[in-house]
């Protein structure tokens, strides 16, 4: 019943979003519901980013220049340095071994290492007794036999997923879920009101998982604005909803200044000294 369930609670348009989904769904029942999201979300990151390496990595090897090995060549083009055991092509081979989870919360550690913009975000709880490792195998399978070769377009189609994904778990969590998460209806039309432009400031005090800057990204995309030229400054108090925040902006590759920690705005404003041309939240 719960997988059902979680299938039909969201009206969005899916197809690659949905096979994602169920995947995920093959968790359900192994582990507690607050645990869920941090998990599957996890691995999403970790499968784009690592194939957005693996792809880069290849080029750098093809030319020849012995460059493949320096992380400096990989942040020029805004993609993160994956270190040799955090690479899916790694995690797959040991995607049926006991260690499977151990070696998840390594990479997640190797990664964090590597790219201090990520230290503390990335969730490290696959090593978890609870968690059924052959069961997590299997989703790690899952993810290995999808194509995302295209870097560029798997860019979007990630960050849909992960969008679709939280709001599944949105509707799942009911009334909790929106400590995480608000409806793309409401995103939209705050993001079409105060249509935001190229070249801003725009700021969420309360910002959850970052729709608002996606959307703000979408809505300069589609009126023909570069989408790379916007600054996005956020806070949340919440500490497991701060890091998907930081993931879904990694994903998305938005450059997002969201504190070096998780804080309520109402008592200690982490950008109290800023200034920025629109500010657009979902008060609690």
């Amino acid at each position: 019943m719960a997988k059902s369930k979680l299938s039909k609670s969201s009206s969005a348009t899916i197809g690659f979003e949905q096979q994602i989904w169920d995947a995920a769904c093959e968790l359900w029942g192994h582990i507690p519901a607050a645990d869920y999201r941090k998990i599957f979300t996890g691995l999403i990151f970790l499968k784009y980013i690592s194939t957005a390496f693996e792809k880069k990595y290849a080029e750098l090897v093809a030319e020849g220049d012995g460059f493949e090995d320096d992380p400096d060549a990989y942040e020029a083009d805004n993609i993160f340095f994956v270190p040799t055991e955090a690479r899916w092509s790694e995690i797959a081979k040991a995607a049926h071994t006991p260690e499977i989870g151990t070696i998840l919360d390594k990479a997640m550690i190797a990664i964090e290492a590597d790219n201090k913009s990520l230290k503390g975000v990335l969730p490290k709880n696959y090593a978890n007794p609870e968690l059924d490792k052959r069961v997590l195998g299997n989703v790690v399978d899952v993810f290995t036999n999808m194509d995302m070769s295209d870097t560029e377009a798997s860019k979007d189609l990630l960050g849909r997923t992960y969008e679709y994904c939280i709001a599944q778990f949105a509707s799942y969590e009911g009334v909790k879920g929106g400590e995480f998460y608000t409806p793309a209806s409401v995103v939209k039309t705050i993001v079409n009101i105060l249509k935001p432009s190229e070249g801003k400031r725009v700021y969420d005090p309360c910002c959850g998982s970052g729709g608002m800057f996606v959307q703000s990204v979408k809505f300069i995309q589609e009126h023909a604005g570069n989408r790379s030229n916007i600054s996005v400054f956020g806070q949340e108090a919440n500490a497991d909803t701060w890091k998907m925040a930081k993931m879904n902006m990694a994903i998305r590759g938005i450059d997002a200044n969201f504190g070096d920690h998780p804080e309520d705005t109402f008592f200690n404003d982490l950008h109290s000294t800023q200034k920025f041309d629109f500010i657009m939240t979902n008060p609690p």
